[in-house]
């Protein structure tokens, strides 16, 4: 039976005991939470299988969605997320679409096939145009690969003194977008949307683990506020509902997204809808006097500081160290700083240290094996017996 007929069934019957019963005040019951079975995560350093660094494009007056022109093209720049690519894409890229579509066009080249180009490139194709993604790698390859991949609109998305008046609004038109946008691939087979519970520990004694935070203080901006009643809530723990040997403890549903599946199925839907990846490295902006199409929307992040010389844009270092999968684990964790992500491609290990300054201007990408193993040490004594 179609679901929806089960539940408008459901509906009728409770509207009908409804009418048959005593009109008598009921008193709420108290909800009944069981302890779940908890999975032993497998924090053997032998288990790593690699380590991935990422530079964050962070940019202080938040993401470049503007034209400009170069040459004979009208360029439509989407970039510069900070650690908020995927969770922003969908409405990221229905911005970048209405510019480009102005005055008519119908002919888009887009530079990057990172989140934010994939999904741009989608929502201009779906308007009625032909599109062709120009980039030097596909996106298994791309930063965005290496994302930590939970939702995360406003993380280091901006700085509180540099940014516009009207942007808190605008980004939360692009997060609601995108959070809707979003739930159209929640339950779709290879999982590449998801929510999974996470439990946020507290440990009185137990002091941040990660990389030291860079010098300075940037005053991330924090809209959480303006999104109140979108997103699930966190509920506190009582002892009895969880395993863990902390002070306090607390849970609420995570959206994951396995970037692998998610990132082949955009691609897939691109393609199948008659869009074009062709391969090239650009490496000047005069080269897009070359390109046919007139309108180019740029998204390739963190290169657009070398492509486009936009020296706004700093990199923010983020490691994962990923554990083989364990598809047991259907749990998410946050304690001293470290997360914990069971995706289908494998457990993903960040240490994200003492606060947002950790990796802020830091361009290194060489993985650090000390920093993985010193999290894995740390979350083994959540799983540790007397």
């Amino acid at each position: 039976m179609h679901r929806r007929m089960v539940l408008a069934g459901l509906g009728y019957a409770g509207l009908a005991g409804c009418a048959a019963a005593p009109a008598t005040v009921q008193t709420p019951m108290r909800p009944v939470f069981q302890r779940r079975n908890f999975a032993t995560l497998l924090t053997d350093p032998g288990r790593l299988s690699r380590i991935t660094v990422c530079l964050r494009p962070f940019r202080a007056q938040g993401p470049r969605i503007e034209v400009e022109v170069a040459g004979d093209k009208r360029v439509v720049h989407n970039y510069g997320h900070g650690g908020s690519g995927w969770s922003l894409s969908w409405g990221s890229a229905a911005a970048a679409r209405d510019l480009a579509l102005e005055g008519g066009q119908r002919s888009v080249a887009v530079i990057g096939c990172g989140a934010i180009g994939l999904t741009t490139a989608l929502q201009i194709l779906r308007a009625g145009a032909q599109v062709t993604i120009y980039a030097a790698e596909r996106t298994p390859y791309t930063r965005s690969a290496r994302a930590t991949g939970v939702w995360s609109p406003d993380s280091r998305i901006a700085a509180e003194s540099a940014v516009s008046a009207d942007f808190p609004a605008r980004w939360e038109a692009m997060t609601r977008r995108s959070w809707v946008d979003h739930h159209a691939f929640v339950g779709l087979d290879g999982d590449p949307v998801r929510f999974v519970d996470q439990y946020n520990l507290r440990d009185p004694d137990g002091g941040a683990v990660g990389p030291e935070p860079t010098p300075g203080r940037v005053g991330f901006v924090n809209y959480g506020d303006r999104l109140r009643g979108l997103t699930p809530r966190s509920r506190a723990l009582t002892a009895a509902e969880h395993p863990f040997p902390v002070a306090s403890a607390s849970v609420f549903p995570q959206m994951t997204f396995n970037v692998a599946e998610y990132a082949r199925q955009l691609t897939e839907a691109f393609l199948m809808e008659g869009g074009r990846i062709v391969q090239r490295v650009f490496h000047h902006p005069s080269e897009l006097a070359e390109l046919a199409e007139p309108v180019v929307v740029n998204c390739t992040g963190y290169g657009a500081r070398a492509l486009f010389g936009d020296e706004s844009v700093l990199p923010v270092r983020g490691q994962i160290a990923w554990l083989t999968p364990q598809p047991e684990v259907t749990y998410a964790l946050w304690y001293r700083g470290i997360s914990m992500i069971p995706r289908a491609d494998g457990i993903v290990i960040q240490a994200n240290g003492r606060n947002q300054m950790v990796g802020y201007g830091v361009d290194d990408e060489t993985p650090d094996s000390a920093e993985a193993e010193q999290a894995l040490a740390a979350l083994a004594t959540l799983f540790t017996t007397a």
